[in-house]
């Protein structure tokens, strides 16, 4: 958990005290209506952001070793044929233990998560899901419906081959889930964006690669469970996560930093960010 010093805790206060004016406001409207043009531009995850066959061919930087690998891969992205009209990305946040947010975020019409988040604090979180995020050491379960589960196979060597083995074990066992990649070139391309917006961080978590993603491809989007710090807006205490205790990986992401871009994204209409309770 973010530790946080007089001076973050000070600004933590001060935006919170904003944020609980904007939980008041029924929508945020979509007043930067080019910044997703930016992305498009940029990184284009509608065509770029999965490994497919018709954007890799074999011998391309992603070797594909054999014919059979290379079909892993869907001919085409399952995703994103038009714009979305409203998108949740929903965030593990300890910050979402009672929100009452479940009902909101299975009102929107494509729904984010992350890392296979257990799904029985439905009253807080919701159950909806199109399309949640896996590190390969995460098993695969079976409480996500017909959603694409998307991994990082191409992040790192260790990751390749166990992302291939949880695409053939949910195809041994039927599975609704369908296993897809993210491509490495679309991470590359998106890092060098924000990088150029002033955002510098050794890797970008997964959090910011899908929240560009949704920037992109839907017209409203709303984050919920996004928050860094120790302590809620009233300085009590919560959880890194709404389901443990763990602590987070200091050395991966800057998720300070991130949150902060946030909320500059949401005070320019660009997205919306719930911290509070939905009512």
């Amino acid at each position: 958990m973010c530790l946080c010093s007089p001076l973050l805790v000070f600004w933590c206060h001060l935006f919170l005290s904003i944020c609980v004016s904007w939980s008041h406001v029924p929508s945020v409207r979509f007043i930067a209506p080019f910044h997703h043009l930016y992305l498009e531009a940029c990184c284009n995850a509608a065509m770029n952001l999965l490994v497919t066959q018709n954007n890799t061919h074999i011998g391309d930087n992603i070797t594909y070793e054999t014919q059979k690998t290379f079909l892993l891969s869907p001919q085409t992205s399952p995703l994103f044929n038009k714009r979305i009209r409203s998108c949740a990305v929903v965030g593990n946040g300890g910050i979402l233990l009672n929100s009452c947010c479940g009902s909101e975020i299975d009102k929107a019409d494509y729904v984010f998560r992350f890392n296979l988040a257990p799904l029985n604090y439905s009253n807080d979180t919701g159950t909806k899901t199109n399309l949640i995020t896996a590190n390969p050491s995460i098993l695969i379960e079976s409480q996500y419906g017909p959603s694409l589960i998307l991994m990082p196979a191409f992040s790192f060597p260790s990751n390749t081959v166990v992302s291939f083995k949880a695409y053939y074990t949910l195809e041994d066992f039927g599975s609704q889930q369908k296993v897809v990649y993210f491509h490495p070139n679309y991470l590359d391309n998106l890092a060098v964006y924000w990088k150029k917006k002033g955002l510098a961080v050794r890797r970008l978590s997964s959090g910011l690669m899908i929240v560009s993603t949704a920037l992109e491809i839907c017209n409203k989007v709303t984050l919920y469970g996004f928050w860094p710090f120790a302590q809620d807006f009233n300085g009590k205490p919560i959880p890194n996560h709404y389901y443990n205790k763990n602590p987070p990986n200091r050395y991966m992401h800057s998720m300070p930093s991130e949150f902060f871009l946030y909320s500059q994204m949401h005070s320019k209409g660009i997205l919306k960010l719930k911290v509070g309770r939905c009512f």
